[in-house]
Parts: structure tokens; sequence; C-alpha cells
């Protein structure tokens, strides 16, 4: 266990049973393989209970929905009750096919932070001491139910607490996550906050760059509301995004069955856009630059961003656009913005706090050794690459190379598609 996360648990969690009387009340577990049969008591908890948005039921009975029945992903809520009957947790759990059977988070690939939902002071109760003894007859439970068998434990993305509350699944054989996670706190007017975090110099280059912008036609933060615009800003977000992707050497995920369709629902749909923020940067008549974010209680997600790398890309539209959402959140009251996963420049340079993300990889069966061997080892060299600036570095260069000529490949085969992709491309951070 890394020794940061041993002083956490050992400053937090003191409650610890010394006795046999003082063994903890028992938990009665349940799991629910459909989600509407678990919705009342997922909601009637989620209310009260210390999340992320990536735990809301609404979220992942999206994701399930449009990602994982079309990839015949089993969904295994697990429900955790005290003596009085009441939800203490719910654990979204899923098993996903194929020849090694994996038990991840539900919609674990969109889900930026991976947790239970903790009724208000689990963490301060004997259960919590004893969660990795709850875990074992959990993991018993799910290998009984032959839907839910698994070869393979792969529960990743997983911070050290959830809300006020030590993240108890931090009880079990834990690795570092490649990438952790930043945050901003604030407060106050946003030319308070914005003083604070840009030097002077930064926020003359700021002004400069913002001049530029309005040279080519008005600056304008857009929030669309009618769907046919909200559909329009997703779209020239997808496609700025994929060129991004396309650049990096990396997979464009809105190519994937069901994850635009899971984008749109979510900003479409009346049971879920009230958690997403959907808004572009307009100079003059070109969406310079596009985001999807989240708002859940106090916090701000930044989740997806782009801009446009034509000619206004010198003149930063990402970055310009970022100070605006920096903006709207403080007017909207939210006193964190979360950059959630990742490690890129801008977001150490916004945030003023960062938090180490956890994996817990294991092999539950003798066919899953050797997945859980490689993940692991994956996850090994990518955290040391990521860690080590000149490392990174190169990486990314190599990646990026490869990418551009894998596009420039592509961009032969289609050239007849070519005028219709022009006018907009993408980055996935701030320029």
């Amino acid at each position: 266990m890394p020794e940061s996360l041993q002083a956490v648990l050992d400053d937090r969690w003191t409650e610890r049973p010394s006795s046999a009387s003082a063994e903890p009340a028992a938990v009665e577990l349940a799991i629910y393989d459909d989600l509407a049969a678990v919705e009342r008591i997922w909601l009637e908890l989620e209310q009260k209970a210390d999340c992320t948005v990536f735990q809301t039921f609404d979220w992942l009975a999206a994701w399930q929905r449009h990602i994982g029945d079309q990839n015949n992903v089993a969904p295994a809520i697990v429900v955790g009750r005290g003596g009085n009957g009441e939800a203490l947790f719910v654990l979204p759990l899923a098993v996903w096919p194929g020849l090694v059977r994996r038990l991840t988070w539900l919609g674990s690939d969109l889900c930026d932070y991976n947790a239970p939902l903790l009724a208000a002071g689990f963490a301060d109760r004997a259960a919590a001491a004893r969660f990795s003894a709850l875990w074992d007859e959990i993991c018993k439970m799910l290998q009984h139910r032959p839907r839910h068998r698994h070869d393979v434990v792969e529960l990743t993305k997983m911070p050290e607490r959830i809300g006020g509350q030590v993240n108890p699944m931090l009880m079990l054989d834990l690795a570092l996550n490649p990438s952790r996670a930043h945050i901003a706190t604030l407060g106050g007017s946003w030319d308070q906050f914005y003083r604070a975090r840009r030097s002077p110099a930064s926020r003359r280059r700021d002004r400069s760059k913002r001049r530029g912008l309005a040279q080519c036609g008005e600056v304008r933060l857009v929030t669309p509301k009618e769907p046919g615009e909200v559909t329009r800003t997703l779209e020239t977000l997808f496609v700025q995004k994929a060129k991004t992707f396309a650049r990096m050497g990396v997979p464009n995920i809105f190519e994937r069955p069901g994850y635009r369709e899971f984008f749109f629902a979510l900003a479409l749909n009346p049971a879920t856009s009230r958690l997403v923020h959907v808004s572009r940067l307009d100079v003059g008549c070109v969406p310079a630059a596009a985001n999807l974010g989240l708002i859940f209680r106090d916090t701000y997600y930044h989740v997806l961003a782009s801009y446009d790398d034509g000619e206004l890309s010198r003149y930063g539209p990402g970055a310009a656009h970022l100070r605006d959402l920096l903006s709207h959140a403080i007017n909207l009251g939210c006193r964190r913005f979360d950059f959630t996963i990742g490690d890129e420049p801008y977001k150490l340079a916004w945030s003023d706090s960062r938090s180490d993300l956890y994996d817990c990889i294991a092999a539950a069966t003798a066919r899953g050794w050797p997945l859980a061997a490689l993940i692991l080892a994956r996850a090994h060299l990518q955290r040391t690459i990521k860690r080590d600036a000149r490392l990174w570095h190169s990486f990314t260069r190599l990646r990026s190379a490869l990418g551009s000529r894998s596009v420039s490949t592509r961009g032969s085969e289609h050239s007849s598609n070519a005028g219709e992709q022009t006018g907009t491309s993408g980055a996935g951070k701030p320029k």
C-alpha cells in the first residue's frame, strides 16, 4: 500500500474494533442486476449520500442504456444495509463479458471518478474498518451468480475521499493510478479568483489574446438551450475532439457504438440535462471552442472541451473559453471547479489541490491471472512515463507523430470528405 494512502487511513479510520465487544453490527448485502429494481433505493440514498456526479443514478442508467446494453454488460449493484434497514452504501459494479470476464465499476470508461455512494458518517462507523471483509463476502456472492461470475477485478480511478469521508475501497490492495485529479477552489468574485491564480504578466497575455479574438469577430460565451442548438454544439465538440484524438494517435471514443448517443441523451433528456452544461465560445459566426461540463451540488466538473485549430488557434480560444467557464461557475455559486483526472499543465496552473487516484487489479480465477498481470504491468509503465516529465514529453511527441501519419494516410484515402471538415478541429485541452 502506498505510504501516502496508509497515512490517510491511519489519520481518519481510528475507530477499529479492538475486541469481541467492539465487533461492528452486521451489514446486510443485496445484489441487483436490474437498474429499475434498485432505482428507488439508489435515488433515496443519492439525495443525502456522499458521491460524485459519476455515481448518480441518472448518469449511470444512461450509460447502461446506450453503451452497457450494446456490450452485454451485466450491472451488479451492491446495496449494504444496516440493522435498521437503511442503506449504508451502494456499489455500482458491472461484469463485462468475454473469454476473460472483468468485474469493473459500472460506466467506468466514462467516469472520471469511480466510487461507492456512502451514507453520511459511514467512514466513521465500525463497518468501514471491516470493509475488506465485506468486500470478500461481496466477491463470493457475485461468483455464485452465473451472470456475475468474473475472472479479473479491475476497479480503477478511485479517489481517496468521497465528499468528506475516506473511501472504504482504500482498504483493499491498491496501486496508484497513472494520473491524478486536480481541483480549483472557487469563492468570492471572478476578479478575485483570477488575480489570485494568474500573474500580472499572464493576465496581460490573456488580454492581448482576447483582443486578437475580438478583432476576428464578437466574442461570446453561448449556453444553448434549444435542443437543435444543443445538438449542433455537441456535433462541433465531437468533430473538434475527433481531430485531436487523431493527431494524438489515440482512439476516437465517439466512433464506439453508443458513445455519441450517450452524450446527446445526457444533454437533451430532461432527467439528465439538469446535470449538464453545454457551451461554446463564438467568435463572430465561428464556434471557436466547445465544452460539455457537469454540475452537481457545489461542483462544476470539466469533462469534455475542444477548440478550433484554424486561424483562431493562435489567440487561444480554448483558454479563453476556460476562463469564461470558471467565471460562469463562480456566478452559479459553485465552490469547486473539478478538472477531474489528468495532469495537463493548464490544470496545474488553475488548481490549488490535487488528489491521487487508486486502482485495485486482481485475478479472481486462474484464467484471469494473465490479464491481471498485463493490466498491472501496463499501469506501472504508464505511471512511470507520466510521472517523469522528459519521458512523458518524448512519449507524447512520438504518439502525435504516429497519429499525424495516420491522419495523413486516412486523408489521402478520403479526400472527398475533406471540405466538410476544414471549418473546425479541436483539442482536449485549452489553447
